[in-house]
């Protein structure tokens, strides 16, 4: 009966209850129900309590709360609402008494006697709500899971209790594992803390734990390996919160809990960036995004909307897409407080016409460069491409930028940029030294972004992997030492708005990623998180480092000079734009002469005029096995296996 009372019906029943509350101040301190010459004084009295306390209510915000779910919070805003309607009430009571013609008594005492009795009568009916707030029990002959939460935090008593409170999911928490020694063998919502994660094992033998909830969003990547490579050999499944970067709203709940998924292995602490510098960056400005429908320029089009610019405009040659992520955009608009103007272009950066009219049109006060060709071994095949699209279409956008005075350009580069080995990272590192350039030019923050591996973006190594796996095996790495830095999306987006935020201009800013990860590693991981077993159920294949590829990749430039920003974990390479060639105009107008030949030789050349460190690797591969690992990278099936020559077979037995 009490679940169905709403903020309504708590009006009614304060009404009633505070008037109850200021006739009983008078029994209590009378000692009798009577209240003889005191009548005229309660009369004042208590329609001046009722009228104030439901105001006070009114304004405290205590009839827009969900009082099934009161918490500590609640109940310290109703004392402070009682509290002070008190104050104001007998204070009103007293002036107007004053102001009476006739003589009229109120006792002192009756005020603070109000004040206990209105707290339990304002109280009661609430905390009645919340109790009855009881979990249902399971239906007969119904099973459950037994469950070890992994973290006694704010997350993992916020799952306990909504696991308690929704016992018909059938999960019952059997008790906590924390690393802080303080809450062991203390209760939470009535659950012990048992021990620290080296227990883990000891603890789900001994309880039979059916299944690990792992409730730490800010745990780094190496501890979520380490609960889920205990509960693997047990047999034991894990499930795990979002990252903080999911965590957006704020809110943790059952519905939250998904399968570990190799982003958390993955893992670091989350960038401390400025929020309101962004936002105030951003805040009222038109913003432009190139490559608006990839994977970073998407969620940068994502998280510059929260920012509330005064119009979006998403650029980008694909128009599937530009679709998908205007609609998406057009949404969160509507669905906002704050209406912003979005626009989406389909335009080619490699046609310089076309961008200018579009900078001209839209007259951006910001601009995100994220359109580029990132693939290393598709542009080792189309050298031409990645030279007209990632130098060209910078040059382009660039130039665009200048005549239409933008007054911040922030240019998505890679890891890849830096003493570069394939035609792509060449482009990158190029179109790095174009930004400096114009950042010379007009003296305005032009800066670029340099991070590693996104995971989950398009043609990822992960999703390659997975859909290997899903397809039997077997999962292709290049090489055993092969080793890569990897960053999520929302990670990079984040370092990408940041930047826009600390450039003053001829700047690279890079991401402190930690330490490299293996690709096997990687490999292995994700088959292990599918719950199979390298080497029984999906072998993985060596076939050789395709061409334009590392087997390590590096962050900065030899001679570059980095500090750490006022972020902890972001870099900036201050004296990046001294390196730019003097011959960079020269050589850059050679350079897209060579493209536009499609000549190979001549664009290999021309880069090493304009980046002394670039290094091309071709690996020595016989045709037919080079074009088919270079292909392999562009397909969703995978072709069949080098090999055995040119392969090796990667066992864990082994």
């Amino acid at each position: 009966m009490t679940t169905h009372l709403r903020n309504r019906h708590f009006f009614l029943l304060d009404i009633i209850l505070v008037f109850l509350a200021s006739y009983f101040s008078y029994v209590l301190r009378l000692e009798q129900f009577n209240l003889h010459i005191f009548w005229p004084s309660f009369i004042v009295f208590a329609p001046t309590a009722v009228v104030i306390v439901t105001v006070v209510f009114r304004w405290q915000g205590i009839y827009a709360r969900f009082w099934r779910y009161a918490s500590v919070n609640e109940l310290m805003l109703l004392l402070g609402a009682v509290t002070l309607a008190t104050v104001v009430a007998s204070a009103t009571s007293y002036v107007t008494i004053l102001a009476l013609p006739i003589e009229i008594n109120i006792p002192r005492s009756i005020p603070f006697i109000f004040l206990l009795l209105a707290i339990g009568a304002t109280a009661g009916p609430r905390l009645m709500v919340r109790l009855s707030n009881r979990p249902r029990p399971l239906a007969k002959g119904a099973t459950f899971k037994r469950v070890l939460i992994v973290g006694a935090g704010d997350a993992g008593s916020l799952i306990v209790r909504e696991l308690q409170r929704n016992a018909q999911l059938g999960i019952i928490p059997v008790g906590f594992v924390d690393d802080d020694p303080s809450k062991l063998g203390v209760k939470i919502h009535g659950i012990l803390v048992m021990g620290n994660r080296r227990t883990l094992p000891q603890l789900i033998t001994k309880y039979g734990i059916e299944q690990v909830i792992i409730a730490i969003p800010t745990a780094p990547g190496k501890v979520i390996r380490e609960i889920v490579q205990s509960c693997e050999k047990l047999r034991v499944p894990t499930k795990t919160m979002p990252g903080v970067y999911e965590l957006l709203s704020g809110q943790v709940s059952v519905n939250q809990l998904r399968d570990v998924q190799i982003e958390d292995l993955l893992r670091r602490q989350p960038i401390e960036i400025d929020t309101e510098a962004v936002q105030s960056l951003l805040r009222g400005k038109t913003v432009l995004v190139t490559g608006g429908g990839g994977s970073i320029g998407s969620e940068l089009c994502r998280q510059i909307m929260r920012c509330q610019p005064a119009h979006l405009v998403i650029v980008g040659h694909g128009e599937n897409s530009i679709f998908d992520i205007y609609h998406e955009m057009s949404r969160l608009s509507r669905q906002g407080a704050q209406t912003s103007a979005i626009s989406a272009v389909i335009a080619d950066v490699r046609f310089a016409d076309r961008i200018d009219m579009v900078f001209q049109e839209y007259r951006p006060n910001i601009v995100f460069h994220a359109a580029a060709h990132k693939h290393v071994p598709l542009m080792e095949l189309n050298p031409a491409e990645a030279v007209t699209n990632n130098v060209q279409g910078t040059q382009n956008v660039l130039n665009a930028a200048l005549d239409a005075d933008v007054d911040q350009f922030v240019m998505i580069s890679t890891d890849k940029a830096v003493n570069p080995t394939s035609i792509m990272g060449a482009s990158k590192r190029v179109a790095e030294l174009l930004v400096h350039k114009a950042a010379q030019k007009s003296g305005k923050p032009f800066v670029a972004v340099r991070f590693g591996n996104v995971l989950g973006s398009r043609g990822s190594v992960v999703l390659t992997f997975q859909r290997q796996i899903a397809a039997g095996g077997p999962v292709t790495v290049t090489d055993p030492e092969m080793s890569r830095f990897f960053m999520t999306i929302p990670e990079a987006v984040q370092l990408v708005l940041q930047a826009s935020v600390l450039g003053s201009g001829g700047e690279v800013f890079v991401l402190d990623m930690g330490d490299p990860v293996k690709i096997v590693d990687l490999a292995r991981d994700l088959i292990e998180l599918s719950g199979l077993e390298v080497g029984r159920d999906i072998d993985i294949v060596f076939t050789g480092p395709r061409p334009g590829e590392k087997l390590y990749e590096e962050l900065f430039v030899p001679g570059e000079v980095y500090n750490r920003t006022r972020h902890a974990k972001l870099f900036i390479a201050s004296n990046a734009s001294s390196f730019i060639p003097k011959n960079l105009e020269t050589s850059l107008s050679t350079l897209l002469d060579a493209a536009a030949k499609d000549d190979r030789a001549a664009i290999v050349h021309a880069f090493e005029q304009l980046i002394a460190e670039f290094a091309p690797i071709v690996p020595q591969l016989n045709n037919s096995v080079s074009q088919e690992v270079i292909a392999s990278s562009a397909k969703v099936v995978i072709d069949e296996p080098a090999p055995l020559s040119t392969a090796k077979i990667w066992n864990t037995a082994h």
